[in-house]
């Protein structure tokens, strides 16, 4: 099956639709799920990687998982910081398994994302630029977490990079709009990498799948109706990884409460955004930090982040139950 859509909203919208129509069920080890297998996904303007929906719009979450690839690191504490679900998924209480990071970016000939970037700048057309996640190795011993992706390749053709990643299994509720988002940004870093515009995303699937405690919420999801095409910025052309550098240092210490002065750090706006979204989410979960957000807010570049700002400010302050602040709050949103 080939399901094509220009937006990840608009191709959510038809994955749900189609397996909430499916009769392929059983029962799984993680639940009872419906499924479609051998599906090949595309996405015709990878920067529209942020679903604009109340259900689905998860820019934290997001963002934190891509920042845990970057750092080539497996650790449990890292990314519960940012999605705590993912202590189930821990062996040992230290460690993800499965986490990619480490798989990505290994240490010397091993960092294949390196790798692939090199082969690239020397033979532009190239068929073997293929980072492989999954390994025999994963089937050798029962692991609560073993990796869903199996490749990634990467294609420059007419001066722009085309992703093809190949999925063994895909939680089309959950997992989808995580992985749209980490592996475009990803496609994204090596195409300014590589000085070339970005190309398309395909997304090949062996088995697609809904659980049937998410089908509520993909039900609800398609009551939001169609979402307009709003992308993210085009990340600025030249030599992303001194920016990544830097984002990388400024993540871990607002995930370890120490301050970031921005006008210290040396970054384009496109980069200095993403900090200001980490450190909002650090102070949205901290009373005492709460009236640092609304300026904060009124700083960013890109209007593209409000809503997913807003909607975590708001909802914190509720939480939380701070009348005085959740009035400062209202005073200055965006009439």
């Amino acid at each position: 099956m080939y399901i094509t859509a220009r937006t990840l909203d608009d191709l959510l919208r038809k994955v749900y639709e189609l397996l909430l129509k499916s009769t392929n069920h059983f029962e799984a080890s993680k639940g009872p799920l419906t499924e479609i297998p051998g599906v090949l996904l595309k996405i015709r303007n990878p920067r529209t990687r942020l679903s604009r929906t109340e259900k689905r719009g998860r820019l934290f979450s997001c963002l934190g998982e891509l920042i845990w690839y970057l750092a080539g690191t497996n650790k449990l504490e890292f990314i519960r910081y940012y999605i705590p679900e993912y202590s189930e998924s821990s062996d040992d209480g230290d460690t993800i398994y499965g986490g990619y990071g480490p798989r990505l970016f290994g240490k010397g000939e091993n960092n294949q994302v390196f790798n692939v970037i090199q082969l690239l700048k020397a033979k532009r057309t190239s068929r073997q630029a293929v980072i492989q996640l999954f390994s025999g190795a994963d089937l050798l011993k029962p692991r609560k977490d073993i990796p869903c992706t199996c490749t990634m390749q990467f294609m420059v053709r007419n001066d722009r990079l085309h992703m093809f990643t190949t999925m063994r299994s895909n939680d089309a509720y959950l997992g989808l709009p995580h992985d749209v988002f980490t592996f475009t940004m990803l496609q994204e870093i090596i195409a300014r990498s590589l000085g070339v515009e970005l190309g398309e995303y395909k997304h090949a699937v062996g088995s697609l799948h809904l659980y049937d405690k998410d089908i509520k919420a993909a039900t609800q999801y398609l009551s939001e109706d169609w979402q307009s095409e709003v992308p993210m910025p085009a990340m600025p052309i030249g030599d992303p990884w001194p920016s990544i550098k830097m984002l990388l240092k400024a993540e871990e210490n607002i995930r370890n409460g120490k301050e970031v002065g921005l006008n210290s750090l040396s970054l384009d706006s496109y980069w200095r955004d993403l900090v200001r979204i980490l450190q909002i989410y650090n102070y949205t979960a901290d009373p005492q930090k709460m009236p640092k957000v609304a300026p904060l807010r009124k700083q960013m570049t890109s209007d593209v982040y409000h809503q997913y700002l807003l909607k975590r400010h708001s909802s914190r302050l509720k939480l939380m139950q701070v009348p005085e602040q959740l009035k400062m709050f209202q005073e200055s949103a965006p009439k």
